[in-house]
């Protein structure tokens, strides 16, 4: 028997009256707060701070549950013939992982013709030498090897012009595909609605034992990124396809200019292809195992680059705010992003040293109304998640340390890092890659 539909537009109008109510109450509740609040800092300081530790956290807490309630994706299905991909893996100082990747594709079994193009980007290791000697072993493979180093965004539009398929995908070089992620992700593709033009897989952390800082990014990768992903493609636009494994149209690509030459050159693009009309879906359940970063200085490093690549895509791509779809929605929440990560480092953080001596002007129990919708939004994420996990014959590790840091600490680093991201745009800083 099939199951009751419910159209995405409906659905998206369900969440915003639920997300609305649930905001509407806690203004309600938050209004002695906010009066004593300001007679301390103003009315404009105390908006700015109680709107953004915890009026908007709450609303788009409650709409992303409401929304991840009603959310049911269609099954893939199995293929009559499957395309041919090209996977481009941009590399710089991966001799200690790139063998490893290229195993993983070997072990795809895809019913399709492949081709991989390992894109050297002036490593000063071993990489490129690795890669020669799996040359033999790997009929599919071959190398594009730059002796200097010219940025991700320029080797990959560079082997986007030595690319043999129409559908490309873009790997990390030290992640590790699941064993039937080409197939999963290429069926999402072609069974999406028909103005797809790239999908996002899913990325999950590979080195979680490293230590706690790893053990903590697990648990983000696995409930909080994965949701946002996954609420997005309910509603027809997935904001971010991210160069660590992504299938996107070639000839999509070479329409809005391939990569551009900027620091979230992954983020860039999605938006440039959002700006033209195009959807992105995202798999969530072609799955691959990356390296998180294991040290604090490369993940606030991480984070900034993250934070910075979306400032420069609402730059480059400033008409898609008035884009007619519903996924200029979720742009305008990402414009919201600065105003919550700079109330947080400097209201939240210092208003918890206050409330530490008994001052509970910024932080206090009004406060705790984000936590009802919070913990509903992370048992949805979590029985998703642990659904797709069992069809996948996969485990989830029992990791409480890194689940306990997630939960109580984690954005104490997350957000000033994506404030530091803000700095470096506005300041234009110099712009790197290296890290994912």
């Amino acid at each position: 028997m099939s199951r009751f539909y419910v159209a995405v537009r409906v659905k998206f109008i369900l969440a915003l009256i639920g997300a609305c109510c649930w905001t509407a109450f806690s203004i309600w509740i938050s209004q002695n707060w906010m009066h004593d609040l300001s007679k301390l800092v103003g009315w404009f300081a105390a908006i700015f701070l109680v709107y953004g530790i915890a009026i908007i956290p709450g609303f788009m807490n409650s709409f992303a549950a409401i929304s991840l309630m009603m959310d049911r994706r269609p099954r893939r299905k199995s293929l009559a013939s499957y395309p041919g991909i090209t996977i481009l893996i941009a590399a710089y100082n991966e001799e200690t992982s790139i063998a490893d990747t290229l195993m993983s594709i070997a072990r795809q079994d895809y019913p399709g013709a492949l081709q991989v193009i390992v894109i050297n980007d002036g490593s000063k290791d071993e990489t490129a030498n690795i890669v020669r000697n799996l040359q033999a072993q790997y009929a599919w493979l071959s190398l594009l090897d730059f002796e200097k180093n010219s940025g991700k965004a320029h080797v990959l539009n560079e082997g986007l012009k030595r690319a043999d398929h129409d559908y490309i995908v873009t790997l990390d070089a030290d992640s590790y595909l699941h064993r039937v992620a080409l197939i999963n992700i290429v069926q999402r593709y072609v069974l999406d609605p028909p103005n797809t033009r790239a999908v996002a897989g899913k990325v999950l952390v590979r080195n979680s034992r490293v230590n706690l800082l790893t053990r903590t990014q697990e648990w983000d990768y696995f409930l909080g990124i994965s949701a946002t992903k996954r609420m997005q493609s309910l509603y027809q636009g997935t904001l971010v396809a991210q160069g660590a494994f992504s299938l996107y149209d070639r000839a999509a690509l070479i329409e809005v200019g391939g990569w551009p030459h900027c620091v979230g050159e992954d983020i860039v693009l999605t938006w440039a292809l959002l700006n033209a009309g195009y959807r992105v879906g995202h798999c969530e359940d072609a799955c691959i195992f990356t390296n998180a970063p294991t040290t604090l200085k490369t993940f606030i490093r991480q984070r900034q680059r993250w934070a910075r690549g979306m400032m420069e895509a609402f730059i480059q791509h400033p008409s898609i705010l008035i884009k007619p779809r519903l996924s200029t929605f979720f742009i305008y929440w990402n414009l919201l992003f600065p105003w919550l990560d700079l109330a947080f480092t400097f209201g939240f953080l210092p208003g918890l040293v206050l409330a530490c001596f008994g001052y509970y002007w910024i932080v206090g129990i009004v406060t705790l109304a984000l936590l009802p919708m919070a913990i509903l939004l992370g048992l949805l994420n979590y029985s998703i998640e642990l659904r797709m996990f069992n069809d996948m014959e996969l485990k989830v590790r029992k990791n409480y340390s890194g689940f306990f840091i997630y939960v109580l600490a984690y954005s104490f680093l997350l957000q000033p890092a994506s404030v530091l991201g803000y700095l470096d745009e506005i300041l234009r800083t110099r712009k790197t890659w290296g890290t994912k």
